[in-house]
């Protein structure tokens, strides 16, 4: 009967929460310049960053190569290919080219075209295609 007491007893739990007065003294990080550049946007204060197209076609592209094995995915620091990942993310940019045709600035239009042939490109040397 002694267990059947114990257990019906309210389970005390010690919560250590002097981190956040650590957290709140230390200085902020310095953002660091990431793949796309210093000129990434950065959220300020609860605000969401200012989607830009060239930036969404470059993260696009920059995923595809890594999962072509052509740069290291950027969590594990490892280099694997997965051709079935690659070969969607291409289409999906291709579809993006199909459906933003006549919409797009020379710029924009121009790194849409020159992504998708490096990656067609490399697609077609690592498939053995």
């Amino acid at each position: 009967m002694d267990t059947v007491a114990k257990m019906d007893e309210p389970i005390k739990k010690r919560v250590d929460e002097s981190w956040k007065e650590h957290a709140a003294q230390a200085p902020a990080p310095a953002p660091a310049a990431g793949p796309a550049g210093p000129s990434a946007p950065q959220a300020e204060s609860g605000e969401a960053p200012h989607a830009q197209f060239d930036l969404f076609i470059s993260s696009l592209a920059m995923e595809a190569f890594i999962a072509l094995g052509d740069m290291p995915h950027p969590v594990t620091r490892k280099q694997a290919a997965n051709l079935t990942q690659a070969k969607y993310l291409i289409d999906l940019l291709g579809i993006l080219e199909t459906k933003t045709k006549g919409n797009l600035s020379v710029d924009e239009q121009r790194l849409l075209t020159d992504a998708l042939y490096q990656l067609r490109m490399r697609y077609m040397t690592k498939a053995g295609t």
